[in-house]
């Protein structure tokens, strides 16, 4: 007999249903959110399980390391198609949850998802963090303009109570700026001694940000079967309804990670405007501008730049600025 398990996973606690291949509800149980708890409590059940799944979240690349570690065939699915398998279900309760992701898992309804490896989760998180304090300084520092504009942007004429109020919001920007330069350091030397990034770096238009993004986004490049899959991924591809006569292409989907799509559009955009060499990709770039546009050109070069940065890892091959092939020796 073979057993599948749900897990509803929350900040503290954990409610699990085991069911056998007839989708008979076997065990419900619960447990402390952590990875020890987890394994204690699904190995004193005895049971040989075929899957055991939980729906992707802020803690599901933790617990599923610690599962995987201990011999469990753990898996994380996809959260947009695990709410859609569920939406049926009249009373949304972490039990109730936790059946439908078991019947998810014993009938294959799901979409697994990758779970990048440490390196890339902590480059990940630096990059996210250097981005979290650069929103934050923008913020204050238009909190600040918006107090001096009370007296009309002149420093001479602040009184005492404005100074009070602007003083505290400039101490505060001196300080994570100082915070921002050192996570911008911590950046360039992961990517000095990453030579996967630095083979990136030499397309134009890549730098550092960039490379190191698209180095933790993609973690793997042969979990991708084709390099324009990185584009879909990546959300850079146009929605597409189709039903009967109708066929209507939208915009992007802008799903996967936002961190990476950001990236990559502002290096097309220092590719078309700032970049003086002439490249293939660039004559490219500028024709779709004539035609459609810069902000469409920006979203075509990205969703090419994420396709070129996968073959390049993936073949080990040199960024051609040309489709001239290379002058061979005599």
């Amino acid at each position: 007999m073979r057993y599948y398990a749900g897990l509803d996973v929350s900040l503290e606690e954990t409610a699990i249903c085991i069911v056998d291949e007839a989708g008979k509800v076997i065990r419900e149980l619960r447990a402390t959110s952590e990875a020890d708890a987890l394994i204690e409590t699904l190995s004193a059940t005895g049971l040989g399980f075929e899957r055991i799944g939980l729906e992707a979240c802020s803690l599901s690349s933790w617990l599923h390391q610690g599962l995987t570690r201990a011999g469990l065939p753990a898996l994380c699915i996809e959260t947009r198609a695990a709410k859609a398998a569920m939406g049926a279900m009249p009373n949304k309760t972490d039990r109730n949850d936790a059946r439908g992701l078991a019947q998810i898992i014993r009938t294959g309804w799901y979409r697994a998802v990758h779970v990048k490896s440490a390196p890339c989760r902590s480059a990940r998180a630096l990059l996210g963090a250097r981005r979290t304090m650069l929103n934050k300084q923008r913020d204050i520092e238009n909190a600040v303009r918006a107090v001096l504009r009370e007296v009309g942007l002149e420093l001479a004429s602040v009184d005492a109570a404005i100074s009070d109020i602007v003083e505290p919001l400039l101490a505060v920007l001196d300080t994570m700026a100082r915070q921002i330069e050192q996570l911008t350091k911590r950046v360039l030397d992961a990517v000095r001694v990453e030579p996967i990034c630095r083979r990136l770096m030499t397309v134009p238009g890549v730098g550092p940000l960039t490379a190191l993004a698209s180095r933790s986004t993609v973690d793997q490049p042969e979990r991708f079967r084709r390099s324009r899959d990185v584009g879909a991924h990546l959300g850079l591809t146009p929605r597409r309804y189709q039903s009967g006569e109708t066929d209507i292409q939208g915009r992007i989907s802008r799903c996967g990670d936002e961190l990476a799509r950001t990236a990559l559009y502002e290096a097309a955009h220092t590719l078309l405007t700032r970049c003086q060499k002439w490249s293939t990709l660039k004559a490219w770039g500028m024709r779709v501008a004539q035609r459609r546009g810069m902000a469409k050109a920006r979203v075509a070069v990205a969703r090419k730049l994420a396709v070129i940065l996968h073959r390049m890892w993936s073949n080990e091959a040199e960024f051609r600025w040309s489709k001239a092939p290379a002058p061979t020796a005599a």
